[in-house]
């Protein structure tokens, strides 16, 4: 007899199972959930644009600007143009000028053109349609303060898709709204859409052709007192300049113009990297490493990593050029150890007094240091160098021949050994004597140091520093707007005042006439 057994039969779970149009489905719907966030992101900043306008308070623009980074990166097509859709009305011509921008990024659509600028806004956006009626869009796309900002997040997508010629073309539109207009709300507006103007210049390596612009521009921002437009004008022209390496100019212009206080902490830090450069390349090395130093501590530390790169690469350099060795902590921080290597190798052949190695290391990165414009200091550092060697011969030889120094750091002959440790000697140095008819230079006893004036000299730059950030930092302390007439009374408060004040007075005189 056969025995019959039950067997349990197993319900399959869909989700096991891999079905490519469900997982599709979902990716879709993912992506059209972000876009729909990001819309909406946008036009929580559009009313706080129109809040800024009406209460005057230049605080919320900043803001928006603020958020504007995060919200560049998740731009694309069908977020722009439900943008430009929404905001704009079938009868405006912005309308289509930016839609065109928009198409011509990518491939046409299968969409006939006409079918999609009139249509009403998508499903998705049902809500905020009913939220907000076509009249409110309409009246808030008619504020300069929108229509620029909405233009400026065009301007980025095109940027970011590298569609030059189309943000050249928007760019130019977006300069030719500021220039028509003055009002104190857009000039943190207009600031970040000079600063963006000038950037795609750069990259249609066509810098030079807005140099007059910008003057104007600087002239005017002046006279409004526009501080934040007069600090990005002031930078990007002496960006234009150093990158066509005309110092004197950027020394001209540092000297007829004047930096505003109330300037943003970034474009300070930008001023001061600018500022650093040219101190460096007009021999100021202690300038120059001071605002170098500032405008790397004034910079963002956990963003503008490749701003912080460069400055640091400059200020490796002039610090080399002061005779000092730069914190091998910095060459270890993971954000700047990559692109510092080639400096470690130029801090290490300082630092030993190597001139084989020093010159072994021009030849192999002379390419990078060019490029990132540190060439020109560099090759001043070989006197460093020779000044490093001879200190340490010094330290190692009580007694030794000019043609012994002329071998190990590698002269001509032994005259030009006995030049160098002599101008070694008249600076400080080395303390040395040179015997002349011999043909040798004798090292005299170590003096202590604490009998000098170095140790003062180092507390001296300590103490100045501090005074300087406190300083700093008390002129950066900002306060909310309207506060300084909170405990201040008003004139029926005085007259109040002044009376009990009176009558507490005849009560007084009252009680003395009664004694």
């Amino acid at each position: 007899m056969v025995e019959l057994h039950d067997i349990e039969m197993k319900e399959v779970d869909p989700s096991n199972g891999s079905n490519p149009t469900s997982t599709t489905t979902v990716s879709k719907d993912e992506k059209k959930d972000a876009d729909t966030l990001t819309l909406d992101d946008i036009k929580e900043q559009v009313r706080t644009i129109e809040k800024a306008v009406n209460s005057k308070e230049p605080r919320f623009i900043l803001r928006v600007l603020r958020g504007l980074a995060s919200t560049r990166k998740r731009l694309n097509e069908d977020v722009i143009r439900r943008l430009i859709l929404f905001y704009y009305g079938s009868t405006s011509s912005e309308r289509e000028i930016l839609l065109g921008f928009a198409q011509s990024v990518s491939q046409p659509m299968d969409v006939d053109m006409e079918k999609a600028s009139s249509s009403p806004a998508p499903v998705t956006n049902e809500k905020q349609s009913v939220s907000r009626p076509q009249t409110s869009r309409a009246r808030a796309a008619s504020l300069p303060e929108v229509d620029l900002f909405i233009h400026l997040i065009v301007l980025l997508y095109l940027i970011d898709r590298n569609s030059l010629k189309a943000a050249l073309d928007c760019a130019k539109r977006l300069v030719d709204k500021t220039s028509v207009l003055n009002r104190r709300t857009l000039d943190l507006l207009s600031a970040k859409c000079y600063f963006y103007y000038a950037r795609i210049f750069e990259l249609n390596n066509m810098l030079d052709t807005i140099r007059p612009f910008l003057h104007s521009r600087l002239r005017t921002a002046t006279l409004r007192n526009d501080f934040e437009g007069t600090a990005v004008l002031i930078n990007l022209l002496l960006r234009n300049y150093l990158h066509y390496n005309l110092y004197s100019q950027a020394q001209k212009l540092v000297l007829k113009s004047v930096f505003p206080d109330h300037a943003s902490n970034n474009e300070w830090a930008r001023y001061l990297y600018y500022l650093g450069r040219i101190r460096a390349m007009q021999l100021e090395y202690t300038k120059a490493h001071q605002h170098l130093l500032t405008a790397i501590r004034k910079a963002p530390q956990q963003t503008a990593i490749g701003f912080r790169q460069n400055a640091h690469k400059f200020l490796i350099t002039v610090e080399l050029l002061l005779g000092d060795i730069p914190d091998k902590a910095t060459f270890n921080n993971p954000q700047l150890k990559r692109s510092l290597d080639p400096y470690y190798q130029l801090t290490l052949a300082v630092r030993a007094g190597d001139l084989s190695r020093f010159k072994e290391v021009l030849e192999t990165f002379a390419d990078r240091f060019q490029q990132e414009k540190t060439w020109s200091l560099i090759i001043r550092l070989r006197h460093n160098v020779i000044k490093t060697g001879i200190k340490m011969i010094s330290l190692s030889y009580a007694k030794i021949s000019f043609s012994d120094v002329a071998q190990k750091l590698q002269l001509d002959s032994p005259e030009d050994a006995e030049y160098i440790v002599a101008k070694a000697i008249r600076d400080g140095v080395i303390e040395a004597s040179i015997n002349h008819e011999q043909g040798y230079v004798q090292s005299r006893e170590i003096i202590d140091v604490y009998t000098t004036r170095e140790p003062m000299n180092a507390f001296h730059q300590r103490i100045e520093f501090c005074l300087k950030v406190h300083n700093e930092s008390v002129k950066a302390m900002r306060y909310p707007p309207k506060k300084y007439n909170e405990d201040l009374e008003t004139a029926q408060e005085r007259r109040e005042r002044e009376q009990e004040e009176l009558e507490y007075a005849k009560e007084m005189a009252d009680d003395e006439d009664d004694f």
